[in-house]
C-alpha cells in the first residue's frame, strides 16, 4: 500500500483501478465528476498513455473536461457520441438496491444525462457512502433562477406529504453568492435526514415548475465498486445478484502518482 495516501484517497484509488478493468479499447465512456471519478480519468489517462488504450470520453462536467483532456483522453459532447458503453461515476450515497444520491458536487444534471445515455453505469465509491436508507445526504435539486425562492417553497410544501423526516431546503452558494452550475441554474439541498420512498419523490420533485432535475438515480446503476482503506474490492453487480471481493495492489512508482496534484 501506498503511505502517500490516506485511508479514505485509498478506498477511492482501488475503486476506481477496480473499476477502470471494466473498460475496453473502442468505448465511449461517460466521464464523472468528484474526487472518485477524477481517480478514475488519472487511470484511464495512463491507460491512454502507456498501454495503447483507445477510448472517448463524455464528461459531466467542465471540470471533468478539463481533467480529461489533460491526460490525453479524446473528448466529445454527448450530441457527438450519441450513445454510451459505459459510465463510470461516483455517488454521494447508495443503498442496497444501488439506488443513489448524485448531486454533491453540482453537476447532477448532466451526470443523469450521461448515465441514464449508457449500457451500463458503474459506481466507484468507498465504504462510508452505503446507506440503508438514503436521505442522510441533502438531497440536491436542480431548479432554475426564475422565481427560485417560489420553487424552494414548493418543494418544502411537497415535502409535508412526503415520507421523509426533514423538510428544510437551503439554497447552495459559492461563498456570498448563489451557486450557478455548468447550464447556469441553481441548487437547492434537501435536508430530509431519511426518505421512504425515493422511487416516488423523484417523480415528484420532478413535476414542480421550475425543477430541472433531482439528485436520486433509481434504477440507473448496475453495478457498484466500494473500496476499502486497506486496499480490498468489493464489487456488488444489481444484475446479476453476485458480489465478489479482492485486493487491489499498487505501488508508489505508478505513473498516476504523478498527477496526484491534478484534482
Amino acid at each position: 500500500m501506498s503511505d502517500t495516501l490516506s485511508p479514505i484517497d485509498t478506498a477511492k484509488f482501488v475503486a476506481a483501478k477496480r473499476a477502470v478493468q471494466y473498460v475496453e479499447s473502442g468505448m465511449k465512456l461517460g466521464l464523472g465528476t468528484g474526487s472518485t471519478a477524477a481517480w478514475m480519468v488519472r487511470l484511464l489517462g495512463d491507460m491512454v498513455r502507456n498501454e495503447g488504450l483507445s477510448i472517448t470520453g463524455v464528461p459531466t462536467s467542465t471540470r471533468t473536461a478539463e481533467l480529461a483532456r489533460q491526460q490525453g483522453i479524446k473528448v466529445m459532447s454527448l450530441d457527438e457520441a450519441k450513445w454510451l458503453d459505459l459510465t463510470i461515476d461516483g455517488a454521494d450515497e447508495f443503498d442496497s438496491e444501488l439506488n443513489l444520491i448524485k448531486g454533491g458536487g453540482g453537476a447532477l444534471l448532466q451526470e443523469k444525462i450521461v448515465a441514464t445515455a449508457s449500457d451500463q453505469m458503474i459506481v466507484i465509491s468507498d465504504i462510508s457512502k452505503q446507506v440503508d436508507t438514503l436521505g442522510a445526504f441533502p438531497l440536491p435539486v436542480e431548479v432554475i433562477p426564475f422565481g427560485w425562492q417560489t420553487t424552494k417553497a414548493l418543494v418544502e410544501e411537497t415535502l409535508v406529504s412526503m415520507d421523509v423526516l426533514g423538510q428544510r431546503s437551503t439554497l447552495r452558494m459559492n461563498g456570498n453568492a448563489p451557486y450557478f452550475t455548468d447550464e447556469g441554474n441553481h441548487i437547492i439541498d434537501l435536508h430530509v435526514q431519511r426518505i421512504g420512498n425515493a422511487r416516488q419523490l423523484a417523480l415528484i420533485l420532478n413535476q414542480i415548475p421550475g425543477v430541472v432535475e433531482n439528485g436520486l438515480f433509481i434504477d440507473i446503476c448496475d453495478i457498484v465498486v466500494i473500496g476499502h482503506g486497506d486496499g480490498r474490492v468489493e464489487t456488488r453487480d444489481i444484475n446479476s445478484g453476485e458480489t465478489t471481493e479482492d485486493t487491489v495492489r499498487f505501488a508508489e512508482s505508478e505513473n498516476i502518482f504523478a498527477d496526484m496534484g491534478a484534482d
